[in-house]
């Protein structure tokens, strides 16, 4: 008789608590991109706070908030990239050697303590303390989310490596998405009743059920690889990586990389000053509008993420759907800086491109990396897409401009920025080839393989990173 963890439905389980880890981080993300006027607004109105909810552009008006400038507020996300970038390399090392438990406890813990702190710092305003308290906060934060997503990741891909993977990647991607759709719906209403301090707070609440969901995760984790009999596997397959092993992993992780960071630098730049955006250069969007169209992104991603995950699990394709992907977003930039269609067309777009990116470049690092370095792999990849964004990030403030932005943004400003994407975009594409011609010369991993063909990939992977486990090229630490 079957041991519970053998059963489908106890993986999906494990799937729906590992979805939750990261669905509070991601609304608390992106809530400075929903409340950017109040983030940048003065410290104080002559006569008293006025918010955007005439149904008109309201940049022009006053704006009671923190006081911070464009570069500032850019600085936040910044601040949350290079965070990203410094610690997630050590961070996925650490979870090759120390295993999931270990890092679900701590990164979680370290995104209520951000949030927090962040929270805390908004109280703060007029103060020379502000900024300092809530770039710590960002700090925290950043360390905690970007590393509880490789955690999530790799949970992911130990649990569905050879059956659902795309499916499961959709999913989690879905869950932490909702977290930011119900951000751009909720958090400028819940801010215009109760203050931007209780807001934040807010935020931070949600990021407590994420810690709740990582004990819970951990502890189903746990379980289900003792039933399997594979805990002692892992552990002795962990002791055998080290940090010499990061030269030989193969061209095609870092092309991978390279696509993965190029893409990025288009998406997640854009959405954070994307609301802003919308006021200054369309006519007739309040605040609350303007935050639904940014948000129309992840709506997009929301939808569409476990159908497109299905779709690639059955078809393969993965290289493919990468090029096909950064070739569709070139139109999306192009339509916000040189035309005046409405921006809900360009950001559901966007959505769209994004969720088949997503779906298709992340599943396909557990294709060229064994399971016992996969944390380390992803470590390295998101490192060097929060590299990317934060230097994109902080190019965006320069475009922008470094003075206080209660006045409109000038329109030739807002399309160098969308230049800026549209070159990043070009970038993607080429990397995007590059990957697909060197994945043809080495067997086509990428595109060929399905749901349907496991023993074929099982068959061609040990060779594809057996360097990476010199002392024992053949296994791959995989459940499979």
């Amino acid at each position: 008789m079957a041991v519970a963890a053998e059963r489908a439905y106890y993986r999906f389980v494990v799937l729906f608590f590992n979805c939750l880890l990261t669905f509070g981080s991601y609304f608390c993300f992106d809530i400075p991109s929903v409340l950017q006027e109040q983030f940048q607004g003065n410290l104080t109105c002559p006569n008293g706070t006025q918010h955007n909810d005439t149904g008109h552009n309201g940049t022009l008006d006053c704006v009671e908030g923190l006081g911070m400038t464009p570069a500032e507020y850019n600085l936040l996300y910044a601040i949350y990239a290079w965070t990203n970038a410094l610690v997630v390399v050590v961070a996925g090392f650490l979870i090759d050697k120390l295993g999931n438990r270990f890092g679900v406890f701590v990164f979680s813990l370290l995104t209520v303590l951000g949030s927090s702190i962040f929270a805390l710092g908004s109280h703060f305003k007029g103060t020379p303390y502000l900024l300092p308290m809530m770039l710590t906060g960002r700090l925290l934060f950043g360390s905690g989310n970007g590393s509880l997503t490789i955690v999530q990741n790799r949970i992911t891909a130990f649990w569905f490596k050879g059956k659902e993977l795309a499916l499961a990647f959709g999913l989690t991607l879905s869950f932490s998405r909702l977290g930011s759709v119900l951000n751009f719906f909720f958090t400028q209403q819940f801010e215009s009743h109760f203050g931007i301090q209780w807001t934040l707070w807010g935020g931070t609440l949600l990021c407590v059920l994420g810690f709740i969901s990582a004990i819970t995760v951990s502890m189903l984790d746990k379980v289900g690889m003792k039933q399997l009999g594979l805990d002692g596997v892992i552990q002795q397959e962990s002791k055998k990586v080290r940090v010499q092993d990061v030269r030989r992993l193969p061209l095609r992780y870092w092309l991978l990389v390279l696509t993965i960071m190029f893409f990025y630098n288009g998406v997640f730049p854009f959405v954070a000053d994307a609301s802003k955006f919308i006021q200054d250069k369309y006519s007739g969007y309040s605040q609350q509008a303007a935050a639904y169209i940014a948000g129309a992104v992840y709506d997009s991603s929301l939808v569409l993420s476990a159908a497109v995950g299905i779709l690639i699990d059955y078809v393969g394709l993965r290289g493919v759907f990468a090029v096909g992907c950064a070739v569709l977003t070139l139109p999306v930039f192009a339509l916000l800086a040189f035309t005046f269609v409405p921006p809900l067309v360009s950001t559901i777009w966007l959505g769209i491109t994004y969720s088949f990116a997503a779906a298709s470049m992340w599943p396909s690092i557990p294709l060229v990396v064994p399971q016992a370095t996969l944390g380390t792999a992803m470590g390295l990849a998101t490192s060097v897409q929060m590299i990317g964004i934060g230097l994109s990030n902080l190019i965006v403030g320069h475009i922008l401009g470094t003075k206080s932005s209660e006045l409109k943004i000038p329109l030739w400003r807002w399309q160098q920025m969308m230049i800026f994407m549209l070159a990043n975009t070009i970038a993607c594409i080429v990397t995007s080839v590059s990957l697909n011609v060197v994945d043809r010369k080495q067997g086509g991993t990428l595109n060929r393989t399905t749901k349907r063909s496991p023993v074929e990939h099982e068959e061609r992977q040990p060779a594809d990173v057996a360097p990476l486990l010199s002392s024992e090229p053949g296994n791959d630490g995989s459940v499979n």
